[in-house]
């Protein structure tokens, strides 16, 4: 068995709290959390004290990047500052797990991009733990196995409220309205990995955008149309401006069938009687984790390379750009 991976957590955040190191502390026999990284020290220091944790605290990147001790970073910053963190650990020899999105915009993702090209021989994971949530992977695996038919039509429509009560309201960086498309962007590359994973590669989105309330720059809600590769149509809406009582769930309709799918939750109807529900855990840092683990360790593929988590990105991009442009876009292709 491999020695677990030491590995510097980098960011004492939200997401470090409440989802990373929780996670890290199940796998002990594949993570050793050697340091803990954040601009201000006393940060550090309170994660380190919740967790009883044994680790260095660090608020000098360079010093903890050059230490040969380390093995791999676990990258949770702002978006703004994940691209310059990932490109000074890959250039430092680290195997590097980074916050999704895989940065801002197509173009520095694309720098990113051209930068990993010549460290092959470290791994480099893109966190997009929707990936791993185990109800969007079965829902993906019924679609292609062909349970539904040709698929018709799909459609998601999501309502986030992000008020003074929730948590990531009072994260300045989520609504400085500095980078490209705020939660539209933060958010949508999640739902945009779960359309592709369960339907393919969307070929062109036309879109609108708002900025319905004026504490959540630059954008807010977003509606789009969406054509995939396959032939289907799509929906796309979202917004972060107020919430609704029903779930979240993405609807897609074949000829056989059609199946319900939620964070947890896959309901499937097949020729028009519903099948028992089926319910999963929602551990998907665990197990994107245990999957960035695997790749270090022993060399195996997994989900969240930067090609795929950069297509993400471009799709979200393009319906920016198609709501400034009136225009249907087709997403830059990486994958």
């Amino acid at each position: 068995m491999p020695h677990p991976i030491r590995l510097a957590v980098v960011g004492a955040g939200i997401f470090a709290r409440d989802a990373h190191l929780p996670a890290l502390l199940t796998q002990p026999d594949r993570f050793e959390v050697v340091a803990l990284y954040s601009r201000t020290r006393a940060n550090a220091e309170a994660l380190a004290e919740k967790f009883a944790l044994r680790a260095d605290i660090s608020t000098d990147l360079d010093a903890l990047l050059a230490r040969p001790d380390i093995d791999a970073v676990d990258l949770l910053l702002p978006i703004e500052a994940l691209a310059p963190a990932v490109e000074q650990a890959l250039r430092a020899g680290k195997h590097v797990i980074s916050e999704k999105p895989i940065a801002p915009d197509v173009a520095t993702g694309e720098r990113l991009l051209g930068l990993y090209a010549n460290y092959p021989q470290q791994v480099w994971m893109v966190a997009e733990n929707w990936r791993y949530e185990q109800a969007f992977a079965a829902a993906a695996e019924i679609v292609q196995r062909g349970d539904l038919g040709t698929i018709y039509a799909a459609d998601w429509a999501l309502y986030i409220p992000v008020l003074p009560g929730n948590k990531y309201y009072h994260t300045d960086w989520r609504r400085s309205g500095t980078f490209p498309g705020g939660f539209l962007l933060d958010g949508g590359v999640h739902h945009v990995a779960v359309l592709r994973q369960t339907l393919g590669e969307i070929a062109s989105v036309s879109a609108q955008v708002k900025q319905m309330r004026p504490d959540l720059p630059p954008a807010d809600t977003l509606s789009a149309a969406l054509e995939f590769e396959r032939g289907l149509l799509g929906a796309y809406t979202v917004t972060y401006g107020a919430g609704a009582s029903w779930a979240n769930a993405l609807h897609v309709v074949g000829e056989r069938g059609a199946l319900r799918v939620d964070r947890g939750l896959v309901e499937l109807f097949l020729g028009g009687e519903p099948l028992p529900a089926l319910t999963f855990d929602n551990s998907s840092v665990n197990h994107e984790l245990t999957a960035f683990a695997d790749a270090v360790q022993r060399g195996q593929a997994h989900r969240n390379t930067p090609e795929q988590a950069l297509q993400d990105v471009a799709v979200v991009e393009a319906m920016l750009e198609s709501a400034e442009s009136g225009r249907r876009v087709q997403p830059k292709r990486f994958v």
